[in-house]
């Protein structure tokens, strides 16, 4: 990557924002509606009393809070207006509540947290940093920014060596590193210089060089550095790492995207392994497209080969659309019937759904 690229947006705290023909804000089309407002209805429902989301048995706590409180904000609802302000408020307030003196946004010592924290600490960020412009109250504004601020300093200092983080920090995993929560605080720290929260910039660049050297010669981004990943899910959150720094023309950003485009079923058996993890970022990606993007950045490839975000999304929702439960969620498959249920499924499906509304400055074009 253009480390200078990176340097100019952690600097600034500024949102790429793409010179699209398509790049102004739109509507989600009508056909998709109900099932967003079914599963909003569901999500809503199924928030505890305390504010949070759970996966099954009460897992997970901290990362589907914070995915549950994003899915919220993209239907447009906010700490202070909306259909779901109060079930924000409550998320928001469970989460601040949770951070530990060291800034860990959750509980280590918890059996249901504790294996995975960084995963917490990544989606709890991101959420709270999307909302720091919508808090109107001085003293809660004050709260929440010292939180991010928190945060923000102990992801830097669970960084590895190399650049990335693992499933808990370097100092409790023994500087192991991998992909997936690399790019969970990658997202993130962008969206805490968004609002405007220090992020140094050495932590961007490192993280994105740990990228570069997980890249395989067929583009695909391994697991760690020299080795292969099993799904193309890491590869498609890549590529939003580099989008957000508006890398559209960069070679390896390119790879990345060549390989997803062959390696990422989207009609007929989606089914590929972590397939909601996957589709969560590949949208985001694909949507920045939106029409003409890819033609502009493989000039030379055939009109079969292009992605477009109107082809995506058609063949996608239309799935979700179909596979949507009764009540409103999306049932547990794969990985999520490991524990994580349809709470993780109906988040990520509820984020992917709303992206056309460009409600958050994380997921413009």
């Amino acid at each position: 990557m253009r480390a200078r690229s990176w340097q100019l947006i952690a600097a600034a705290g500024l949102v790429v924002l793409l010179a699209c023909p398509d790049a102004r804000a739109g509507e989600v089309p009508k056909e998709y509606r109900p099932a967003i407002e079914k599963g909003l209805k569901w999500l809503a429902k199924n928030q505890n009393a305390d504010g949070s989301w759970a996966g099954t048995r009460g897992q997970y706590v901290i990362p589907m809070t914070g995915l549950g409180g994003m899915a919220m904000l993209m239907e447009g609802s906010t700490l202070r207006e909306g259909k779901y302000r109060n079930n924000v408020r409550k998320a928001a307030d469970f989460l601040m509540s949770r951070q530990q003196a060291n800034g860990l946004m959750g509980n280590p010592a918890n059996p249901n947290e504790g294996g995975s924290y960084m995963y917490g600490h990544g989606y709890a960020t991101l959420f709270l940093a999307c909302l720091v412009g919508e808090e109107d109250t001085e003293r809660r504004r004050k709260d929440l920014v010292k939180v991010l601020e928190k945060a923000a300093k102990y992801a830097r200092e669970a960084q590895t060596s190399r650049g990335g983080w693992g499933y808990v920090s370097a100092k409790d995993g023994g500087n192991f590193d991998e992909g997936s929560v690399t790019i969970t605080q990658v997202q993130a720290l962008r969206a805490c210089r968004n609002a405007a929260i220090i992020v140094p910039v050495d932590a961007i660049k490192e993280a994105i060089k740990f990228l570069n050297e997980s890249t395989q010669a067929d583009g695909q981004i391994g697991y760690r550095p020299g080795q292969r990943a099993i799904t193309p899910a890491l590869t498609a959150a890549a590529i939003c790492c580099g989008f957000s720094a508006g890398e559209y023309d960069n070679p390896l950003v390119k790879k990345w995207f060549a390989y997803c485009q062959k390696a990422i079923l989207v009609t007929g058996d989606r089914r590929m392994g972590h397939d909601e993890y996957t589709h969560y970022y590949y949208a985001q990606a694909v949507y920045v497209l939106g029409e003409d993007r890819w033609v502009k950045m493989f000039r030379d490839s055939p009109r079969r080969e292009w992605v477009t975000w109107k082809e995506y999304r058609k063949a996608l929702f239309d799935a979700l659309k179909e596979n949507q439960s009764a009540d409103g969620s999306w049932g547990a498959t794969n990985w999520t019937a490991q524990g994580v249920g349809p709470m993780y499924a109906t988040a990520i499906y509820l984020a992917i759904l709303q992206l056309d509304k460009a409600v958050l400055p994380i997921y413009q074009r």
